[in-house]
């Protein structure tokens, strides 16, 4: 197909346009979803420890239910329940972690996992080498950037943050799974 050919299903000039009017409001498709979805929802979004009051109010249920779903979100290890009056809750990242390490797993052949990562590596020596540094937050973007290029080379280190976690979860799904403990572990790049 060519860039400019029009996709099949897009109707023509001659053909009735959808009535978007008659499509239902997006809020209202959330809000129908089950209480646990709207929830995990939100407490995957979750980054630092919340009342179970607000994370209610954003999943629109009321305080109980929420508790009782983020106790249970607890104990399969999703989230992590911090103890006080009141209590709060956040997402679990050794949980995240461990489930895209498993999803990398499915995913690709450990030859393309090995690939991966030694790609990664390179990026991450070449980021080193052009920033004189072992790792992106020992680098001053004030002090990097005397010619006002701020943004470019926050970008870059951001780039290099993302290749840093990038190399620890393609590292441990090429481990052997028996050595999967969900944590995330560091290496040598």
């Amino acid at each position: 197909m060519d860039m400019t050919d029009i996709p099949d299903g897009i109707p023509g000039p001659d053909e009735n346009t959808p009535d978007f009017g008659e499509w239902e409001d997006p809020e209202t498709l959330l809000k129908d979803r089950p209480i646990r979805e709207r929830l995990l929802d939100v407490v995957m979004q979750t980054r630092e420890p919340t009342k179970v009051a607000e994370i209610a109010e954003q999943a629109d249920c009321d305080t109980e239910t929420a508790r009782e779903y983020l106790e249970w979100f607890t104990s399969m290890g999703i989230v992590r329940e911090h103890a006080g009056r009141p209590v709060r809750y956040e997402r679990n990242e050794s949980y995240l972690f461990w489930r895209r390490v498993e999803q990398i797993r499915e995913e690709y052949s450990e030859e393309e996992i090995v690939t991966e990562l030694t790609d990664t590596v390179e990026a991450i020596a070449e980021y080193r080498e052009q920033f004189d540094a072992d790792t992106p937050d020992a680098v001053s973007l004030v002090e990097t950037s005397p010619d006002g290029a701020i943004e470019e080379t926050w970008e870059a280190l951001s780039s290099w943050k993302t290749l840093e976690r990038r190399a620890k979860v393609l590292d441990r799904a090429r481990q052997d799974e028996s050595a999967s403990s969900g944590g995330v572990g560091s290496i040598n790049a």
